[in-house]
């Protein structure tokens, strides 16, 4: 777990995501870091929905204009 979510970028996040994904597809965690890549991956969907939301935003003021 290497970045801060509030500083990290949609596409990183993401990105990050399917690695943790990954690692549970491959059955590549073990129940000691099982609970924190839990934790990791659902900051990092929080992070994602803000920053979609967020834009979701911009786009309608920009179509309201």
């Amino acid at each position: 777990m290497a970045k801060k979510t509030t500083a990290i970028k949609y596409s990183e996040a993401i990105q990050e995501i399917e690695q943790i994904l990954e690692k549970f597809r491959t059955e590549q965690l073990d129940v000691d870091t099982l609970t924190a890549e839990v934790k990791r991956a659902t900051e990092l969907i929080t992070a994602c929905k803000s920053r979609l939301k967020e834009v979701e935003g911009e786009v309608n003021k920009i179509l309201e204009a």
